[in-house]
């Protein structure tokens, strides 16, 4: 468990920062840029306040010049509302509740020791003081506070959704929800809020029994028609799938959402509720020459991605995968088996 630097022991991890943990020799980064995703927002898991997230060029020889924003925003996995029945565990709703509330408990807790900390750094300042005494729990809780960045909020279904977004007004704090499954059947309140989505998993089976089988194909179209700012994302499906991120857009255009709508939908949309609209997700002047060139439709599985562009410089389109197409075409060559 320690070789996997994505999910920190404990449960209240605000100073956990995802950008430090970036691999740039991974294999998986030019594999997944070689189909059009350059930009990231990579993520901590674990625990209730899992940490800060950062949104990273898949370019680098290192994770500092490889990070385009730091902090992006706080990780919280909203806890269940009920009781939860799957293959791998099972929680009864009197269990659920005991769990419900004891998260809630450490989340009201952390934003009132992160608020007594603010205040008396505020107070110190004001004083003409330093603080000797930093605590990076809380350093990293400010922004949150201050409502630079907001808190992505981990959570699908309805009632996860419905108490997040009472608990994040109450708390006064921006937020994004991550995940959305349910997001489409509280469309009115998260319009209401302008609280956007990060819609996870539209290539996924329905999570209920009584579900049509095309609910997760059509949540991002309905999101639309309530006038929900959303983005689409892999979600934690694995790192190694995120180079089919295009086609989870494709998916949701041919259930309906606007072409133009599930382009943008993995390109300026996912900017803009990134807090990166004014560096990347379309071309404009003043921005990142951040961009593709392909040779047909990009959300289209046929597409071939030609050649990739990084605030204006010319990336390696070599990758593990090409690599071995090679290597094995040259070994059928040498057999006979083709010219």
């Amino acid at each position: 468990a320690v070789t996997r630097d994505f999910s920190e022991r404990g449960e209240i991890n605000p100073n956990v920062r995802a950008e430090v943990a970036y691999h740039p020799d991974s294999e998986i980064i030019p594999v997944t840029r070689s189909n059009g995703v350059v930009l990231a927002h990579s993520c901590p898991t674990g625990g209730v306040v899992s940490g800060t997230s950062a949104v990273m060029m898949l370019d680098g020889w290192t994770w500092e010049n490889a990070t385009l924003k730091a902090p992006a925003g706080l990780h919280i996995n909203w806890p269940n509302m009920g009781a939860v029945s799957s293959r791998r565990y099972r929680i009864s709703e009197e269990e659920a509740a005991k769990r419900r509330e004891e998260t809630l408990k450490k989340l009201d807790t952390t934003l009132e020791e992160a608020r007594r900390y603010l205040t008396a750094k505020e107070a110190a300042e004001q004083a003409g003081r330093i603080i000797v005494d930093t605590d990076l729990r809380w350093e990293a809780m400010l922004p949150v506070l201050r409502r630079q960045i907001p808190v992505f909020m981990h959570a699908s279904e309805v009632r996860q959704i419905e108490s997040a977004v009472e608990w994040a007004n109450r708390q006064n704090l921006k937020m994004v929800i991550v995940g959305g499954y349910d997001a489409w059947r509280v469309a009115d309140l998260l319009k209401k809020y302008e609280i956007p989505v990060i819609y996870e998993g539209v290539n996924s089976l329905p999570q209920r029994r009584w579900e049509d089988f095309d609910t997760p194909f059509t949540s991002p179209l309905k999101l639309y028609e309530a006038g929900v700012k959303f983005c689409i994302s892999m979600g934690t499906r694995g790192t190694s799938n995120h180079r089919n991120t295009p086609y989870e857009a494709s998916k949701a255009a041919s259930y309906g959402l606007p072409k133009n709508e599930a382009l943008k939908s993995v390109t300026l949309y996912a900017a803009e509720v990134l807090g990166i609209s004014d560096r990347v997700g379309s071309l404009e002047e003043g921005k990142d020459a951040t961009l593709i060139i392909t040779d047909g439709d990009p959300l289209e599985m046929t597409t071939q991605v030609e050649q990739v562009y990084i605030q204006g410089k010319t990336i390696d389109m070599g990758d593990r995968h090409k690599t071995l197409y090679e290597k094995y075409k040259e070994k059928y060559r040498q057999l006979g088996k083709i010219k």
